[in-house]
């Protein structure tokens, strides 16, 4: 099994709170990216939106385009708005070759603001569920068609957050409909990364290697704190550098066949927690780990 070490560009850049690195220049993000031995990165705010623009960029630094998350609205309009809406984005990645696209429900979503704790969301009734898996199931189908995975991302302060989300969502739609893996939005919210992996190895087209400060993140759940108060101080970190029990998810992925993409992501504060020292920790600890469980590394 191959698999290719990616990582996020909110190490150096937080789209949700541009006081977090806002300064620091694409080049600079993408020199260190290379530097740091990635092969690719995930898409940012800073990141042009055309193919003709941001191919020549991330030739010139050796990198892949891993992905660009997406911010889905299924909960409120139907399949086909849907598709109309992301029709630009669906085409970056299609163009710049990306196997799967990052596919998060934000409808009602906290994740983005400092008000609410990290737990509050929009909650998908039980009577929504069946309407709102055959919407994600079209949109899936879709961009199937147009070469490009849907990866559904399991993530604090959306509707699908818990393990019991995920096991519905997965459980009323089919393969077409792949799952995203977030070892740290599974332990914020208080899933074990293991079991999921376990529970949904079929399903699994892209993975997110987020480590959490367990202290930290207790703390923030007995306090009732907002998400991106979590992050700021310190909740995440990068693989190797936190509580998440990496070996057995890499191990289990790797007996089950995954191949594509280990991406790490770690949002923190880059004046406490310096990027490139960072992203290197996460790069060498990730590809070790990584190697050990099985993988081959391309």
């Amino acid at each position: 099994m191959t698999v290719r070490i990616g990582i996020n560009p909110i190490t150096w850049s937080n789209d949700d709170m541009p006081e977090l690195g806002g300064a620091t220049p694409l080049e600079t993000c993408l020199a260190e990216t290379r530097a740091a031995g990635y092969a690719g990165t995930e898409l940012g705010g800073k990141f042009p939106r055309r193919t003709e623009e941001l191919k020549p960029i991330l030739d010139r630094h050796g990198l892949a385009l891993v992905s660009g998350w997406y911010s889905a609205r299924l909960l409120e309009r139907d399949a086909r708005a849907e598709i109309a809406a992301m029709g630009d984005h669906l085409d970056l990645m299609a163009g710049m070759g990306c196997a799967v696209m990052v596919f998060a429900e934000t409808t009602g979503a906290t994740h983005g603001g400092r008000q609410e704790p990290a737990g509050a969301r929009r909650v998908i009734e039980e009577a929504e569920w069946p309407e709102y898996a055959r919407r994600v199931a079209a949109v899936a189908e879709h961009m199937q068609a147009r070469g490009v995975r849907l990866a559904f991302h399991h993530h604090m302060g959306t509707p699908v957050q818990s393990a019991a989300d995920i096991d519905r969502l997965m459980a009323l739609t089919g393969p077409s409909v792949g799952l995203l893996l977030d070892t740290g939005h599974a332990s914020f919210a208080g899933a074990d990364p293991l079991a999921l992996a376990g529970k949904h190895r079929g399903r699994i087209v892209h993975v997110h290697c987020k480590d959490v400060r367990r202290p930290l993140l207790d703390r923030a759940l007995a306090r009732g704190t907002s998400f991106l108060d979590a992050v700021v101080e310190g909740v995440f970190t990068v693989p190797g550098d936190g509580a998440v029990d990496f070996p057995p998810v890499l191990k289990l992925l790797a007996e089950n066949g995954y191949s594509g993409w280990l991406v790490v992501e770690a949002e923190q504060d880059p004046a406490k927690a310096h990027p490139l020292t960072y992203a290197t920790m996460g790069f060498r600890n990730l590809s070790r780990m990584a190697k050990e469980a099985g993988f081959d590394l391309a």
